[in-house]
């Protein structure tokens, strides 16, 4: 019966939105303007998407040209599997990002695993699930475009998480009891709170996720493991093959490309974002004035397209007042009372988790000595220790060079808009391109490998830091910007009173993603080739690029667990502690 009265209830509501949507309605010219471009973006999806599921089978090549008459197809296919990675991305930030920050006994879980995930470079998860792919869609070009798309998704969902999962642990006290005031359930207050709350940060994060994944389109489309490589059209195999035939006009192209894609969804996308978001801010910028879009202005000019946005407003308010979410319990923010069953409960959570861990553990050590040798991990070991000491340099250079720039940027409203397209490009740009550069000059001016090859790795690392501390900035309160003004509080008593705490919990999640970054840029940094010369820089990431090449699956899984032993011994002893102190100690309120 109460189902009836809910579906009853919103037939009634749908049928309001009707009648007064409609009643008078006339369209114009920017309807017509703006349902073209519709229609249009449909067509091209269903183009895009029968392309990918077209018939293939493992061993055929797939012709890949340098034209630029072929760039607009390669650029939608590769839009394509990013949108679709974005759109995983974010279900599983929602859902993910949401436990880890509400239940300690899944965060203990999960913060470590991401940190271990986002540190796997793409050829890793490649070699690992392209064969899986291929055997759930045989004979489909679906299994290697599943692979590419599931690629692409490690390099995007890590940030996403860390940053959602950031904003909802650090949740104005204020905000809290107004949930509570309001008896919101937890479902209401998830969806008309937190994520509000969380949405500009979000935001930006996207951004930073969706240029990260620029950055290694070439490993993800240009799949080579086990000696058989797969070209899936798009512009990282353009890339792939420019680089391969030395054809420097074909490399130039690809860059024009990136920049028109990459203009297209900033101003088509983040921008009108950027625009929504500014209504989930409890503050006005410091200048006055508010983002402004101009694909939203003209939206704006539009009959039709303000019926369809209010028709998905109603939806979208019957999914967050879903009866059967509306009804449940009041949750608090105060911690639960310990039963007898609850503590059994965790109890076997925790012992499922450590056998789990202990048989993968056994796993793959019988699967790596099997046909390797103590000798060997001693070897990658050291390896480890090359790549570590590159990080850790350059997220010291970065934070220092970054975050000045990020908090001067993310005070000036005005500035984020000039600056944001920039930044987005600049992030999105792949190492590759800059491979026949540094192949040149460390040749010419005979350099030294170990140490001019590392500067790709910053491509991968400072961009994290920068958008996160400008995210933070932005995010200052306004009431104690003004103060510090009006007391004169300036130099380092300003940074050190005002300014880090404030942007803390932002800088780790930063660091940490960039770290990330740093792990997986190694594959493309310490492994650089123009043509038939190839630099290799000692180091995991060359490692892994090699043994992926070759196929050899031992050395794969020791060289991806070497990676995962450091970067867990960084987690506990360094991000784990430096996450604490931002919680607890750090805090503007």
């Amino acid at each position: 019966m109460r189902a009836l009265l809910g579906g009853h209830k919103m037939s009634i509501k749908l049928r309001i939105w009707r009648n007064n949507q409609f009643s008078g309605w006339q369209p114009n010219l920017w309807d017509l303007f703006f349902l073209l471009i519709v229609f249009v973006f449909f067509v091209a999806l269903a183009w895009a998407a029968t392309q990918m599921t077209s018939p293939y089978k493992v061993g055929e090549a797939i012709p890949i040209h340098l034209s630029i008459r072929y760039l607009p197809r390669y650029a939608l296919l590769t839009v394509l599997r990013m949108a679709v990675a974005v759109f995983f991305s974010l279900l599983f930030t929602f859902s993910m990002g949401a436990l880890a920050a509400k239940n300690k006994h899944a965060e203990r879980v999960l913060i470590p695993l991401v940190d271990i995930l986002q540190s796997i470079p793409v050829l890793g998860f490649l070699s690992i699930t392209v064969v899986a792919f291929i055997y759930l869609f045989p004979n489909s070009l679906l299994g290697p475009e599943s692979a590419a798309i599931f690629a692409i998704f490690t390099s995007q969902a890590w940030n996403m998480f860390l940053g959602f999962y950031q904003s909802l642990k650090t949740l104005p006290h204020d905000l809290r009891e107004a949930s509570a005031m309001l008896k919101l359930s937890g479902w209401q207050r998830f969806w008309k709170v937190e994520v509000p709350f969380a949405m500009p940060s979000l935001i930006w994060n996207t951004m930073m996720s969706l240029s990260a994944s620029w950055f290694f389109i070439v490993a993800a489309e240009a799949i080579t493991v086990n000696k058989q490589t797969i070209l899936l059209p798009g512009i990282g195999s353009y890339i792939s093959v420019a680089i391969s035939q030395m054809n420097k006009p074909a490399v130039l192209y690809s860059i024009l490309a990136m920049l028109v894609v990459i203009f297209l969804y900033d101003q088509l996308i983040f921008r009108p974002l950027i625009v929504w978001s500014e209504r989930f801010k409890s503050e006005e910028s410091l200048d006055g004035k508010k983002a402004k879009s101009v694909f939203t202005y003209f939206l704006h000019k539009t009959r039709f397209m303000a019926v369809i946005g209010n028709f998905f407003y109603v939806l979208f308010d019957e999914f967050v007042n879903l009866r059967s979410f509306t009804r449940a319990k009041q949750l608090s923010y105060s911690a639960p009372k310990k039963t007898k069953s609850f503590s059994i409960f965790v109890f076997i959570w925790y012992a499922f988790i450590s056998l789990l861990g202990l048989a993968f553990v056994i796993f793959l050590l019988q699967y790596i000595f099997k046909t390797l040798s103590m000798h060997e991990l001693m070897h990658v070991l050291l390896f480890g220790v090359y790549t570590s000491l590159r990080i850790v340099v350059l997220l010291i250079i970065c934070s220092v060079v970054w975050v000045p720039i990020g908090v001067w940027i993310g005070l000036r409203p005005r500035a984020t808009q000039i600056v944001q397209p920039i930044a987005q490009f600049c992030a999105s740009f792949p190492a590759y391109l800059l491979f026949p550069v540094v192949v040149m000059l460390i040749i010419r001016f005979h350099l030294n490998i170990q140490i001019w090859t590392t500067p790709l790795m910053i491509l991968g690392t400072q961009w994290y830091i920068l958008f996160n501390v400008i995210a933070g900035a932005s995010a200052l309160p306004k009431d104690l910007v003004y103060a510090t003004k009006n007391f004169e509080v300036k130099g380092w008593l300003w940074w050190k009173r005002f300014i880090f705490p404030g942007i803390f919990p932002y800088l780790i999640t930063g660091a940490i993603t960039a770290a990330g970054g740093a792990w997986n840029a190694s594959i493309v940094a310490e492994y650089v080739n123009w043509g038939h010369t190839t630099l290799i820089a000692s180091g995991l990431g060359a490692y892994i690029t090699q043994v992926t090449n070759l196929g050899d699956f031992p050395r794969i899984a020791l060289g991806l667990s070497v990676m995962c032993f450091y970067v867990l011994i960084f987690n506990r002893l360094v991000w784990q502690p430096l996450y604490n102190l931002a919680e607890k100690r750090f805090s503007t309120e």
